[in-house]
């Protein structure tokens, strides 16, 4: 690190503290790459540490955390999607630079777009409704995100001027859209909670989802389905004598779940003291020693309740449902009007989106399920598929991540590695107990 002339002694060693300092291994673990952090503390860290990995769609298998006292040391096994360990030197770099870097550029490239969030009630067909609206108010969409719960739906969407290419930020425009966008999610019967708003503001598109669905308090409403068998089981109970609230989550594992609840747990002002996450087969286990911000733990009934339910929330609300669909085809204006009204002419209802375009061409994944939120006939996709084009929108099973191998490489570890690991564990256990933060079970 090179340090500016006029920097005394003590500017260094408070910079030196303060930057979180990352070590990636790969010789450790046989089947993960190891991504350890270690900086001084502070509310949020943990999410920008997730939120790192997240955002390049790495897996997280196992995680040790610890932040009491006025230190934080994260450890992540994380792997791609394929269950590989991580050997693309551009991505290890990526990820030491992100994590050493304590102001996250979290703008994905979006500066010098028109943010529009949109939350209401769901209903069939409602996104083409939406994507028509801004087709003929001349709103070129760049990139999208949309998610369904429960019966609402929340939205955030970048869009430009079709003719200038410009961001929209004509007062009397920007108006015009949100009333027009106001009255599709208003429908017949959702006068009050519709909501929609026009910004400039460049944010974290899906922690932003998560922050709109929480101010939403859907999670208050009564599930509109019966519970499924893999809804997620979320206890919490106090430690009353460490101060503690302890929370644990168990739940089919999937990508991106550790942000989720990470990021529930930090817009609802708690501190993740300790925490272990682990993975097994196709089920994830994790484990949150928590407090207030001013060190107390969960103190009423009514807070327990309502953690509780924001917590199922957040692991239900991206969860995958229904076939996957993947448009590529050229884009051009009002291609978003189009598809979706063929989707809803054919009984479909999206529950989840992700739009993005890169040079002129339109990359769009749509879950969709039948209008009774059942799997879809298959030949109503084919149906759909034949109208938009059989080339352009293809039919791509759910994301699978890949335990197996993993599972069985890390049950057959022997020798340093396996050594190494289980030391690495043992020693988090160890500092814990040394804090007298746990008991020992010998």
């Amino acid at each position: 690190m090179e340090w500016h002339a006029c920097l005394d002694e003590y500017e260094k060693l408070v910079i030196r503290m303060s930057t979180p300092r990352v070590v990636i291994d790969n010789t450790v673990c046989p089947t993960a790459t190891l991504v350890k952090v270690d900086s001084a503390r502070r509310h949020g860290i943990l999410l920008d540490a997730v939120q790192v990995l997240t955002d390049l769609n790495l897996s997280i298998k196992k995680a040790y955390i610890s932040s009491d006292g006025q230190w934080f040391m994260d450890v992540f096994h994380v792997t791609d999607l394929n269950g590989d360990k991580l050997t693309d030197e551009s991505v290890i770099s990526y990820i030491e630079q992100s994590l050493e870097n304590t102001h996250l550029d979290t703008s994905h490239g979006f500066n010098g777009l028109t943010t529009l969030e949109l939350t209401g009630t769901d209903r069939i067909g409602l996104l083409s409704e939406v994507f028509a609206v801004l087709a003929d108010l001349q709103c070129s969409v760049v990139d999208a995100k949309v998610w369904t719960h429960n019966g609402r739906i929340a939205s955030l969407i970048f869009v430009k001027d079709c003719n200038s290419g410009s961001p929209i930020e004509d007062s009397q425009q920007i108006d015009k859209i949100e009333a027009r966008l106001r009255n599709v999610l208003k429908g017949d019967n959702d006068i009050r909670s519709a909501r929609t708003s026009v910004s400039m503001t460049v944010t974290h598109t899906e922690r932003r989802l998560h922050q709109m669905m929480f101010a939403d308090r859907y999670y208050e409403k009564m599930p509109i389905l019966q519970q499924k068998s893999d809804f997620p089981v979320v206890t919490l109970q106090n430690w009353v004598e460490r101060g503690y609230s302890v929370v644990n989550v168990q739940c089919k594992d999937r990508t991106k779940l550790l942000f989720d609840v990470v990021c529930t747990l930090t817009d609802m002002q708690y501190v993740v003291c300790h925490a272990t996450i682990k993975t097994s087969g196709d089920k994830a286990y994790l484990e949150f020693y928590i407090r207030h911000v001013d060190g107390t733990p969960i103190s009423s009934e009514p807070e327990r309740h309502r953690l509780i339910q924001c917590l199922q929330a957040a692991v239900e609300r991206r969860a995958s449902e229904g076939v996957r669909l993947e448009l590529h085809t050229s884009d051009k204006q009002g291609l978003l009007a189009d598809v979706t009204r063929t989707f809803r002419e054919n009984g479909l209802n999206v529950t989840r989106a992700e739009i993005s375009t890169a040079s002129d061409m339109a990359l769009n994944v749509f879950y969709v399920t039948d209008a009774t939120g059942n799997t879809a006939d298959p030949k109503i996709i084919e149906s759909v598929r034949q109208k938009i084009g059989l080339a352009n929108l293809k039919v791509k099973k759910l994301p699978l991540i890949h335990y197996g191998k993993a599972e069985s490489e890390e049950q057959q570890a022997v020798g340093v590695g396996g050594a190494v690991l289980l030391s690495l564990g043992s020693l988090v256990r160890r500092n814990l107990y040394n804090l007298g933060l746990i008991k020992s079970h010998s």
